[in-house]
């Protein structure tokens, strides 16, 4: 009676058989068991039967005991179909929980298999397995994950969140679809068309809420196979592409920015980080001066994507032409001159890493510490992450006995710029406060930039959605043609943009479901399938 307890608590799926006899043999244990059978039922018909054709012995492989290989030798009954219409003269009987047809695992066995497959895939996955003490091989794992069923949703979520993602990067897209509400992958489509999502949709009803990126195809498929469902357009692609605009706002504007010094800041900063006192300016590189190689390539590629846009060619055709990407064509296509592409830094040359850390040296070199390895190690308790040549380089004019000539300040780029009108202005320190406040007002277009992307974060923030066509009215009342770019591009998506900027939901789900899907593609190097891969990312947790 002991021995059947505790069979029953190590080896519950056993129950339903009668264990003989356990013993080792080498490295693996082995257990002889046998079932106690008097009547099954045919699995083509469903008649039961109680003549017995003759007797079997099947070998299934089990989960690992004490990291040790277990394996069941089970003596199991076949019977004769007592159906004469029945195709099958005789079957063989399965023990629910322990076998399948044709099965040579457990069932238990058979599921931690395809938890690992699931979880690591193929070659990761079997080298795992092999540690468990159930070797098998990447193949193996491989064919576990195909075999299983889909999850097939009779109609589709309440709110579906739509996104693509890249099979092969630059060549073939494929369409994941998440359930919002439970952030669960509903269904993955083989590319990203209009006609694709329309059929899934129309297929699967029930949807009342997509939320989307900016794609026309998507809004299309939408519109399409789910007329009545209310689009959702994502807050982080509304607020990214109004920084595109701003981006481009100051570029055309960048000769404001050449008047910002680097002036020391009003506040009292006595970390050795600080910035120090005496500066010099030197003259900025104006793009108009610059011959370099980058400079003439893009004044070329201005002229050839202007020439051929004259011609009446469209930016696919000029993309095949020119062997340029279409986001590539289209910046060139929207810059007025060649210089608007031509961003510079203001002196021509490249900052170091060391400079952050200059006023430091300045001081540690002042106090007669000449050691470069052992500024190194100071700095890199300071948060300085490069190595001693670096700081040997940097200290190696100063050697010569002569004081150690000042930093030349530069003016803020372009892309710094930008930052100071995206973000929060209390997170603004006081220099960019300065900065910011100097070019809105030297400069009445940034003036006016300033305001309608303050407005729009508040309304994008607070959900204040209705507010958009006052906004959109206000912007095109202003000399701002970037901005007016960006108006036009919601008008043809406004009620996704208004639903957007007052509806709760976002994209942020299905953005994390992509991300786990480059990990998944990473896990199997690339190498898998569209349908490999699809029965991960709706089967892996």
């Amino acid at each position: 009676m002991l021995i059947k307890e505790l069979v029953a608590v190590l080896f519950p799926h056993l129950v339903g058989v009668c264990v003989e006899q356990v013993f080792r043999s080498g490295s693996t244990v082995r257990i002889r068991a046998r079932t106690g059978t008097v009547e099954a039922a045919c699995p083509a018909c469903g008649t039961p039967s109680q003549r017995v054709h003759s007797h079997y012995e099947r070998r299934l492989s089990d989960t690992a005991v004490e990291g040790q290989e277990v394996l069941i030798q089970l003596r199991v009954h076949r019977f004769f179909c007592r159906a004469s219409t029945c195709a099958k003269a005789t079957f063989a009987e399965q023990v629910p929980g322990l076998t399948v047809r044709y099965g040579r695992r457990s069932v238990r066995a058979a599921r931690a298999l395809q938890a690992i497959a699931l979880a690591l895939g193929g070659r990761a996955g079997a080298r795992l397995a092999g540690r468990l003490a159930a070797s098998v091989s990447r193949m193996t794992l491989i064919r576990l994950i195909r075999a299983l069923p889909d999850p097939a949703p009779a109609s589709g979520p309440r709110v579906l969140g739509v996104d693509d993602f890249a099979l092969r990067r630059g060549h073939s897209y494929g369409t994941i679809l998440i359930d919002i509400s439970s952030s669960t992958v509903v269904d993955v489509l083989v590319d990203r068309t209009a006609d694709t999502l329309a059929a899934w949709l129309r297929v699967h009803p029930g949807v009342e809420i997509v939320c989307r990126d900016r794609a026309g195809a998507y809004a299309e498929g939408i519109a399409r196979g789910a007329p009545h469902a209310t689009q959702v357009a994502d807050r982080w692609h509304l607020w990214r592409n109004l920084g595109e605009a701003v981006e481009r706002t100051v570029t055309r504007h960048r000769d404001h920015l050449q008047a910002l010094t680097a002036a020391p800041s009003t506040r009292t900063d006595t970390s050795p980080l600080a910035a120090p006192p005496a500066a010099s300016s030197v003259p900025p590189r104006s793009p108009a001066d610059r011959r370099d190689r980058i400079a003439t390539r893009t004044r070329e590629r201005h002229a050839a994507v202007h020439a051929l846009i004259e011609q009446g060619q469209g930016l696919r055709e000029i993309a095949r032409l020119l062997s340029l990407g279409r986001n590539t064509v289209r910046r060139f296509a929207r810059a007025a001159s060649p210089e608007d592409l031509l961003v510079h830094d203001g002196t021509g040359r490249r900052p170091k890493s060391l400079e952050a850390y200059d006023a430091y040296l300045r001081r540690r070199w002042a106090e007669g510490c000449t050691n470069a390895e052992l500024l190194c190690q100071e700095l890199r308790a300071l948060g300085f992450r490069g190595g001693g040549t670096s700081v040997r380089q940097y200290v190696r004019p100063w050697r010569d006995g002569t004081p150690p000539a000042p930093i030349l300040t530069r003016p803020p780029t372009v892309r710094q710029a930008t930052s100071w009108f995206l973000r929060n202005p209390a997170h603004l320190d006081p220099d960019e406060h300065r900065h910011l406040q100097e070019l809105t007002t030297t400069c009445p277009q940034l003036a006016a930039l300033q305001l309608h992307v303050r407005q729009f974060a508040e309304m994008m923030t607070h959900r204040h959605g209705q507010n958009l066509e006052t906004w959109m009215t206000a912007v095109l009342g202003d000399d701002l043609p970037e901005l007016h770019s960006f108006v036009t591009g919601l008008r043809r998506d406004q009620d996704a943009v208004t639903a957007g900027l007052t509806l709760p939901y976002s994209s942020g789900p299905v953005e994390g479901h992509v991300n786990r899907t480059k990990m998944l593609k990473r896990q199997m190097y690339g190498r898998a399938n569209l349908d490999l891969l699809r029965k991960r990312m709706l089967l892996t947790d």
